[in-house]
């Protein structure tokens, strides 16, 4: 994943709270606004039944009135009665016929007859005789009524003859008290306009109504509780980024710095099992850690963590302790570890920690050192001995040869001078062999093919193998190497290791000459016999001044060898055994050129 990938999701994780609280503030209002509608709409439906259903019942009470009256000679008691009955209808409130002045003249409660409506009466003069009008009336503190009215006319004026006529006939049979007194017959009795109003129950509505308001405030509140939710869920959003940003940054700190560790690091669970390691630890211990994960380090590592575990187990904390770890069959490392517990803040046991320091390199350049000391100390020895002895050897040498002329051929005495001469210059060949090895190495450089010097050595030996019967095998490099050496000092090195591979082999064999290019800039080369081979004790002290095994050596072979790879820059190494014969591998710089191919 590149950085603007991540870069873009760390935006769209940082801004996704906000995007909640927007998206609920819009939802909120889409619930408003939709709710508001559906009150209108509610409303507007519930006044349209209403006055539908009253402006039927205003005409049904008409037709009833009509009919009864061109029919059956109603007078105003009989439609009085008429509206009685239908206000018993469910959801009707009340029933009142008023003249335009506000004077009830019939009403479903008979005690408002003849009273006066002075509060909320209509508006005189209503346009539309047919119109239906309606409006919210309140009744008392409690009820409200919804009021439907127009104008009421249960004989026409169409019809004004026939109603005449019908009072004339209904108070000759005593029917009405006359017809100045009945308010059915507005022309005669000149009255005006009557206006009929009919009240009806919008509880059932209302209480719709308030369902559908309550169940909006519910969603409501619903969604402002999702807005908080999604508000505070930003603080806990950004708590958990610093947090996890902060423990990503930590981990790859600590990742980078474990891995990079020169030392070798091993860490356990509380159970014990092995939990960490780093490549460090896998180089010093040779073992593959991978597969030691979650395994008990008395199963990978050496019995009791080199002695260590009974340490850790009481608490303690081991500090640089410097032991040698047999970590994989024949291979004891040098190793300096520290250990201790692990221990959180609550004070809760964790794991154990194992740190390891390889000490090989150490331990190497401190053999180093004191032999580079002793050279140091054997060479200006060397020289003041050199000088003191060489001039009384040379006098001595003299009169050797002097006693030895004057005695006769095969006499015992001029065999002796011969031995004492033969003395004097062995004597001095030491000498010479000591300081040449006290004397700094001093180097003629020059580009030379490493292939043609081995090539020159090995001819030079070839007459001492061929006599011992040992097979001298090359393979060289395909392609010579250029470096920038010695090539006199060169030959002087390789005849020494020459030499003693075939001392090495009394009864024949076989001495491999390789040479290859290296991969880090180098030429590496390796000599090999198989001869006697040397044991493991005298392989480190084969490069010290005078130390040889041979009855006849001086001791400085190996010594002056070793000096002249140390002047090239590069380092020889060797490998032995004993009846399995030796290896000397030797690596040399190429002097900062590159190889040129031939």
């Amino acid at each position: 994943m590149n950085k603007k990938t991540m870069r873009r999701n760390r935006t769209r994780l940082h801004t996704s709270p906000w995007i909640i609280i927007g998206s609920v503030g819009i939802l909120l209002i889409v619930v408003v606004v939709l709710a508001y509608q559906n009150y209108s709409r509610e409303k507007k439906y519930m006044s349209r039944i209403l006055s539908e259903k009253g402006a039927a019942i205003i005409k049904a009470v008409e037709a009833g009135a009509r009919t009864g009256m061109m029919g059956m000679m109603w007078g105003g008691q009989q439609v009085q009665s008429f509206i009685e009955e239908t206000a018993q209808l469910s959801d009707v409130l009340y029933i009142t016929v008023a003249s335009d002045e506000g004077l009830v003249l019939a009403s479903s409660n008979r005690g408002l007859i003849g009273t006066q409506m002075n509060s909320g009466f209509p508006e005189k003069g209503l346009d539309q005789p047919e119109e239906i009008n309606w409006r919210h009336k309140r009744i008392d503190e409690q009820r409200s009524a919804f009021e439907v009215y127009r104008h009421f006319r249960p004989i026409s004026h169409q019809d004004t003859w026939m109603g005449d006529r019908m009072r004339q006939m209904m108070q000759g049979r005593g029917m009405m008290m006359g017809p100045d007194n009945d308010w059915c017959f507005p022309s005669a009795s000149g009255s005006g306009d009557q206006i009929i109003l009919v009240g009806l129950n919008p509880q059932p509505f209302e209480e719709g109504r308030k369902e559908d308001i309550r169940n909006t405030a519910i969603i409501s509140g619903v969604l402002i509780l999702l807005g908080l939710a999604g508000f505070i869920s930003i603080f806990w959003m950004q708590g958990y980024r610093s947090a996890k940003k902060s423990l990503q940054d930590t981990s790859a700190i600590k990742d980078q710095v474990v891995t990079s560790l020169p030392v070798g690091l091993i860490a356990t669970d509380n159970e014990g099992k092995i939990a960490f390691y780093n490549s460090a630890a896998e180089r010093i211990t040779g073992l593959d850690l991978a597969e030691a994960r979650g395994k008990d380090p008395d199963t990978v590592l050496p019995s009791h963590f080199c002695g260590l575990k009974e340490s850790l187990d009481l608490g303690e904390s081991v500090s640089e302790k410097e032991m040698e770890c047999e970590f994989t069959e024949n291979k004891i490392v040098p190793v300096s570890i520290s250990a201790s517990q692990i221990i959180n803040e609550e004070g809760q046991f964790v794991g154990q920690v194992l740190i390891l320091r390889d000490l090989g390199e150490v331990r190497r350049l401190q053999d180093e050192i004191r032999r580079k000391e002793k050279l140091a100390a054997i060479g200006g020895l060397a020289a003041g001995v050199a000088h003191e002895i060489r001039n009384p050897l040379s006098s001595i040498k003299g009169i050797a040869s002097y006693y030895k002329s004057k005695f006769e051929d095969g006499s015992e005495d001029k065999e002796m001078a011969g031995v004492m001469i033969e003395e004097v210059d062995r004597l001095s060949r030491v000498i010479s062999e000591l300081l040449e090895f006290a004397r700094p190495t001093k180097l003629n450089r020059k580009p030379s093919d490493i292939n043609e010097i081995l090539r020159h050595s090995t001819r030079l030996v070839e007459q001492e193998a061929a006599a011992k019967k040992i097979n001298v095998q090359l393979n060289l490099a395909s392609d010579s190497v250029k470096a920038d050496v010695d090539p006199d000092r060169l030959t002087q090195c390789f005849l020494n290791l020459f030499l003693n591979a075939l001392q090495a082999m009394e009864n024949g064999g076989r001495l491999t000459v390789s040479s290859s290019a290296g991969i880090n800039g180098d030429i590496s080369i390796d000599i090999k016999d198989n001869g006697s081979g040397i044991s493991a004790e005298n392989s480190n002290k084969i490069f010290d001044p005078y130390f040889t095994t041979k009855p006849k050596g001086t001791g400085l072979g190996l010594a002056i060898v070793h000096k002249i790879i140390e002047a090239h820059q590069g380092q020889i190494k060797v490998r032995s055994a004993l009846g399995q014969g030796t290896v000397f591998s030797i690596a040399l710089p190429l002097g900062g050129s590159e190889p040129r191919r031939s």
